[in-house]
């Protein structure tokens, strides 16, 4: 790991620290305020999981904690102020959103408009990996192409994180998950990279801090004000913090790190679009949706897909580890593995193949479901 300054690390730790307390604190508050103004997730027998109303908007406590935590913590260098405004951006549409339940096409364009936004702050994606080797360099560079790429990169994880969350704890878990892989790949890539590791912190410790109140059975969901953001923030961090600084592998990184919300959203929309519909159109196939009709109940489902994310995870960071750090962490990767199997299926061992009776399935939420209705 590349060596930090003691004052380096102290800024880190306490913008987690202070992130997680922000977001903790707010969200019973965030809860009250959104029951006031009308902020409700109505469940929709066809396609909801949960059974009950729940307030949403819980994105204000975690965008709360995350930019009070960075403004304090972080460099608010021209990059640092895009991201930040592009999130507040996203935010305030979000909140607005779970309240009025705004049409799909106009939260799409404002995702566009965040994303400009980074690229304007020199947010800019200007080399990927050459995996085929079709030139002599392992890497290539872009060249106009930067700017769509980039945009599109934004807008797709921001969509991606929004689209897999859908059961009690998953979007916000997988989101810390993918935070802190980001957070020590970038430390382990450059020195200089942290005010990027501080950010990232500042996000993985408000993500923490509003976990207590998601998970199964939830309290209350972050709606489109926290799943948008958590993917907009994910997005842009990673151009700066890992595009730009692992060129052998600058795009195999970041996407082991959000593997999970990604290869979703490719398997959802192509699917939509192989059938003829909109890939904003709303249905009941995503990958937690189908380890439900394994037989696994919400816990065990979400407890699958943290696994598979800390592991890739771990992957992402072994690729940019050197020395007997690797086997340190293969071992770890190992040992999640063994202890996620044991949680799934200790409880599970008599399970069918068969759905559990829908009445009995535990409170969850289906954001992308609403926001695809619209």
């Amino acid at each position: 790991m590349v060596d930090y300054s003691t004052a380096a690390w102290i800024k880190i730790i306490l913008a987690l620290v202070i992130a997680f307390a922000i977001s903790f604190l707010a969200t019973p508050l965030v809860k009250n305020f959104a029951v006031k103004v009308g902020a409700i997730d109505i469940p929709d027998k066809k396609r909801h999981i949960h059974s009950h109303p729940i307030p949403r908007m819980g994105g204000l406590a975690i965008f709360t904690g995350f930019l009070i935590s960075v403004l304090l913590f972080a460099n608010i260098t021209t990059q640092v102020r895009g991201i930040l405004v592009g999130a507040i951006l996203i935010a305030v549409v979000g909140a607005i959103d779970d309240v009025l339940n705004l049409n799909a096409w106009l939260k799409f364009g404002v995702q566009i408009l965040a994303a400009v936004i980074a690229v304007l702050s020199g947010i800019i994606i200007n080399v990927v990996t050459n995996p085929l080797h079709i030139t002599s360099s392992q890497a290539i560079t872009i060249g106009i192409l930067s700017v769509p790429v980039t945009i599109l990169w934004i807008v797709g994880c921001t969509n991606s994180v929004n689209l897999i969350d859908g059961l009690d704890g998953l979007a916000c878990g997988v989101s810390a998950i993918a935070s802190l892989t980001m957070l020590v790949v970038s430390m382990l890539v450059s020195d200089s990279n942290s005010n990027v590791a501080t950010i990232l912190a500042a996000l993985c410790g408000a993500c923490l801090g509003f976990i207590p109140y998601n998970l199964n059975p939830a309290k209350i969901f972050m709606g489109d004000t926290g799943a948008l953001l958590l993917g907009y923030i994910l997005a842009t961090a990673s151009v700066i913090g890992m595009f730009k600084f692992y060129a052998i592998v600058t795009f195999i990184l970041p996407v082991l790190a959000l593997a999970v919300p990604l290869s979703d959203t490719i398997c959802a929309f192509t699917r939509r679009i192989l059938h003829g519909q909109s890939p904003f159109h709303a249905d009941r196939s995503h990958f937690h949706h189908k380890l439900l009709d394994m037989g696994l109940n919400q816990k065990q489902a979400v407890a699958v897909l943290y696994a598979i994310s800390a592991i890739l995870g771990l992957a992402a960071v072994l690729i940019t580890s050197k020395g007997p750090a690797r086997n340190i962490l293969a071992a770890i990767a190992f040992a999640i593995a063994v202890c996620i199997w044991w949680f799934v299926f200790r409880h599970n061992k008599n399970i069918h193949l068969h759905h559990e009776p829908a009445a009995q399935a535990p409170a969850a939420e289906e954001t992308e479901e609403k926001n695809e209705e619209n």
